[in-house]
């Protein structure tokens, strides 16, 4: 290889160093929040644990823009953007997920509807709803369901 070649791959590695090295704490801050979740479930005394743990990872799973926090002493979702979602952990017989869009009202929201073909949609204020999603084989039945909603949803955080 020729000196000039070498000199040029040299800076090409020391430069992708650099990029994965300054990529490298914004991957840590998301697994950060990430474990957070984990510790709390992992303490969690819930009848519907499983049922919750499942039900993270299909919100999880619904969009790449999802991530998710403990917030509200609770398991959260967001957007870069917002909080917009949160299982409640005080419902013992189903798991609930209560959507919202952010800790604070917005002026500029105007009422927007969402599919809601198997019935899971109760709807609390033009910024809230509460999605039942059921216990046991109920949450398998309704994943597609749940991604649609939070695909939905998402839209308007």
């Amino acid at each position: 290889m020729p000196a000039r070649d070498a000199d040029a791959h040299r800076a090409k590695l020391s430069a992708d160093k650099r990029t994965k090295s300054a990529a490298a704490p914004a991957k840590v801050a998301k697994s950060a929040e990430a474990s957070d979740v984990e510790a709390l479930l992992r303490g969690l005394n819930h009848p519907l644990k499983k049922e919750i743990e499942a039900a993270r990872l299909i919100i999880l799973g619904a969009s790449a823009a999802v991530s998710d926090g403990v917030k509200w002493n609770a398991p959260s979702f967001r957007t870069k953007k917002e909080w917009f979602a949160t299982i409640n952990l005080r419902a013992k017989e189903s798991v609930q997920v209560i959507f919202h869009l952010g800790a604070k009202a917005r002026a500029d929201l105007k009422a927007f509807e969402i599919a809601d073909p198997k019935g899971l949609i109760k709807w609390l204020g033009k910024d809230r709803m509460l999605v039942t999603l059921g216990a046991e084989r109920d949450l398998p039945a309704n994943r597609k369901a749940l991604e649609a909603i939070v695909r939905a949803w998402i839209k308007h955080v």
